[in-house]
């Protein structure tokens, strides 16, 4: 039997609703855990007594072994949904996400004389997240086999939306889990758990096959050759080079905001909840603007589009951050806001407006790329090449906070991490305008 998408017509009527909710309700548990697992590390690390330099670098890793995970595991699990089908991959992807977050939930709840065990199951569930999170390039796939070419650019805006709600929602979760769960840690791990359920059951019930399992697929599963084959591709490898450089860029952004807002404003933990939510909002706000646009422009114009609007968003808060921390006076009008309140009322609305600029540029590029680079491969290899570009979008996502928050600290203006980010986007700029002719011609089996 060839391998072949299964076409329109016996396509399920709701596969694409069907891949959007999995989707988000799974982000919804990473949004839940995300922003609360560092005040839960801390008192296992205080208990163990590691200097705070180590206390930070194990955080750190805590972090950024989940983007790890879904860097190497990103390609394989495409490669084998195009093999075995969608279905049984995300079944298995979400399987493993109800797994991982319970024990998450149990390691937090772990009395602090047992504060090594709790940081090594802490460890192991966000390794197994990470693997079984690596599905979203799976999900792109599903649309890839729903959507005609010149509806995929529609369709990848979903899998934003998806992102934008559960990173909406997870923080106001966690927000408010943190109270109703204030003696019970393991609660938020519970909630991400029970979420992640709820997907499982959707996949499982609702979910219909979007792919007829074949020969045509990639054998090997896990392969370096393949994977470089997949970046030599026409067009192909210009696009996940721009992907992975925006994702780096946006990253620089995301991993210094809560950090930033505490300098610069004084923000605390519950307001920094607040803000990572408004930004999932507008991520959520900008997919669905995203859809109508792609009817009437191309997603060369609208990737093009969403870089202007990053770079006028961190070279605004590139300006606002060295207007802002330019002298030790300012800081402390920034920090204390007695002395000069509509200064800091000033520079603060610049700060909304330069993120929102940034995050609304993002929402624009993140689906242009995904649907691109599936109309530049055959319907046989849609899961592999989509899965390689999550790869290094995960790459992205372990180097740019990894950058951006080590020049946070070079400057005492803080604006490196913005200035970074804005030069890389210069070279995106570069390099879309090589391979637009490229672009605007893809293979299509």
């Amino acid at each position: 039997m060839t391998s072949q998408p299964v076409s329109q017509r016996t396509t399920p009527k709701f596969a694409l609703l069907i891949v959007f909710l999995t989707v988000f309700i799974d982000l919804l548990g990473f949004g839940i855990v995300l922003p609360v697992m560092p005040r839960q590390a801390e008192p296992y690390l205080s208990a163990l007594k590691v200097s705070e330099v180590a206390a930070g670098g194990i955080i750190g890793v805590l972090f950024s072994v989940f983007s790890l995970m879904q860097f190497i595991f990103s390609p394989i699990w495409g490669r084998l949904s195009d093999r075995y089908g969608r279905k049984p991959l995300l079944i298995l992807s979400l399987l493993g996400s109800v797994v991982f977050y319970a024990l998450y939930g149990y390691a937090v709840s772990l009395p602090f004389e047992q504060s090594q065990l709790a940081l090594s199951l802490m460890l192991l569930s966000r390794v197994g997240a990470g693997i079984a999170g690596a599905s979203v390039g799976t999900a792109a796939a599903v649309i890839a086999d729903c959507t005609t070419p010149e509806r995929r650019a529609r369709g990848m805006a979903l899998i934003g939306i998806a992102f934008g709600a559960g990173f909406t929602l997870g923080p106001l979760i966690a927000f408010f889990g943190l109270t109703l769960f204030n003696e019970r840690p393991w609660g938020v791990g519970a909630i991400a758990s029970l979420l992640s359920l709820v997907a499982l059951l959707l996949a499982v019930f609702a979910f219909r096959e979007t792919r007829v399992p074949g020969r045509n697929a990639a054998k090997e599963f896990f392969s370096i050759s393949r994977t470089l084959s997949v970046l030599r591709m026409p067009a192909v490898g210009g696009l996940i080079l721009i992907y992975f450089l925006a994702i780096f860029s946006f990253a620089n952004f995301e991993a210094t905001l809560a950090r930033f807002t505490r300098a610069a404003f004084g923000m605390n933990d519950d307001d920094n909840f607040l803000v990572f939510a408004a930004i999932g909002a507008l991520l959520l706000v900008a997919g669905g603007l995203y859809r109508p646009l792609a009817k009437r422009f191309s997603e060369v114009s609208l990737m093009a589009a969403g870089l202007i609007q990053m770079i006028l968003g961190l070279g605004g808060l590139a300006i606002v951050s060295w207007v802002l921390f330019q002298s030790q006076a300012s800081a402390d009008v920034a920090l204390h806001g007695v002395d000069d309140g509509i200064k800091v009322d000033g520079i603060k609305f610049a700060f909304y407006i330069a993120s929102a600029f940034a995050v609304w540029g993002f929402a624009f590029v993140n689906p242009s790329v995904s649907a691109l680079v599936s109309r530049s491969a055959g319907s046989s290899e849609q899961g592999e090449v989509l899965g390689v570009n999550q790869s290094f979008a995960s790459l992205g996502r372990i180097l740019g906070p990894l950058v951006g928050s080590l020049l946070f600290a070079v400057h005492p203006s803080h604006a490196l991490p913005f200035v970074a980010a804005v030069l890389t986007l210069f070279f995106v700029s570069a390099i879309l305008r090589n391979i637009a002719r490229a672009i605007r011609n893809p293979v299509v089996e």
